[in-house]
C-alpha cells in the first residue's frame, strides 16, 4: 500500500516549510518561491507532511523519494519477531531433549520468540505431572538466555509456554 504524495503544482497550500535536497531546513516561504528553488536544482517539490501548519515539503527527485519510502516500508516489515515452535513429549530421552534445546538456543540467538509445546498422546494424559516436570526443567535450563513471556498452561493435550531472548 503506497501513500499518495502531492508534488510540484499540485501542492495546494499558499505557504510551505521547505527542506532542501541536502536535508537542511530552509524555512517558511510562498509556494511559488519554493517551486522556483526546486526547478533551479532540477528536482521536484514533494509534500511530505500535509497535516502540519504550514505543510512540510522537500526538494528531491520524486523517483528517488519513492524508492527511499519503499525501502523504509520494507525494512519496517522485517523488524518484527518470528515465533518458532518446538515440540517435546513427556517421556523423551535426554539426548532428544538436548538436541531440541540446541535448536531453541539457535532461535533465541537469532532474536526469535520460541513457543515450547509438550504434547501428550494417549495414556500420557493420565500423567500430566511428567510433562509439567519436563517443561519446568526446560525453562530452568534456558533461564540464563531467555525470559518467560507466557507461563506454562494446559490447552487440551498440549502444555504451552512461550519464551523470548534476554536483552
Amino acid at each position: 500500500m503506497s501513500k499518495f504524495y502531492r508534488i510540484n503544482q499540485y501542492i495546494k497550500a499558499p505557504e510551505v516549510r521547505v527542506i532542501d535536497h541536502e536535508g537542511a531546513q530552509v524555512g517558511i516561504m510562498k509556494i511559488e518561491e519554493a517551486l522556483q528553488k526546486a526547478k533551479a536544482v532540477d528536482m521536484d517539490l514533494v509534500e511530505i507532511v500535509s497535516e502540519a501548519k504550514p505543510p512540510v515539503v522537500k526538494i528531491i527527485d520524486f523517483t528517488k523519494f519513492k524508492y527511499q519510502e519503499s525501502k523504509k516500508e520494507k525494512s519496517g516489515l522485517k523488524s518484527h519477531q518470528d515465533t518458532k515452535e518446538i515440540h517435546f513429549y513427556p517421556f523423551m530421552e535426554e539426548n532428544d531433549i538436548n538436541i531440541r534445546l540446541n535448536r531453541v538456543a539457535d532461535f533465541l540467538k537469532d532474536g526469535n520468540r520460541v513457543k515450547l509445546v509438550v504434547k501428550f498422546t494417549g495414556r500420557q494424559l493420565a500423567h500430566k505431572e511428567f510433562g509439567q516436570n519436563l517443561m519446568n526443567d526446560i525453562i530452568t535450563r534456558l533461564a540464563e538466555t531467555a525470559s518467560l513471556v507466557e507461563a506454562p498452561k494446559q490447552l487440551g493435550k498440549l502444555l504451552i509456554a512461550q519464551i523470548k531472548p534476554k536483552k
